[in-house]
């Protein structure tokens, strides 16, 4: 089993300075920690893996391909591999989990 705390991710991510943190790669998939603070630009391209968002914190809208919605604490969104995808109007820092599948490259 691996087993993993929010708290102590989110400290590892801040400390290496960047807005993802992959903490587990399996054959089948991976899965991250992504950080936007609130105002800020979400960079992503579209990713070759299947991937699903588990929003932990936080309040934004997200389109995926020319569909927008908005989400919160406990938002599932599911992005399908290749299409263009981004956060945007982050009005409170936002935490998100994040599984591809397969793991991202």
């Amino acid at each position: 089993m691996k087993a993993f705390r929010l708290d102590e991710l989110e400290a590892e991510r801040a400390a290496n300075e960047g807005a993802y943190l992959q903490f587990l790669r399996e054959r089948n998939m991976s899965v991250g920690l992504y950080a936007l603070d609130a105002g800020d630009h979400d960079p992503q391209n579209p990713h070759q893996q299947d991937e699903v968002y588990f929003v932990v914190s936080g309040r934004a809208s997200i389109t995926v391909g020319l569909e927008t919605t908005q989400v919160a604490r406990g938002s599932v969104v599911y992005v399908p591999a290749g299409v263009t995808h981004r956060f945007h109007h982050i009005t409170e820092d936002l935490r998100v989990l994040v599984v591809f599948s397969p793991p991202e490259s």
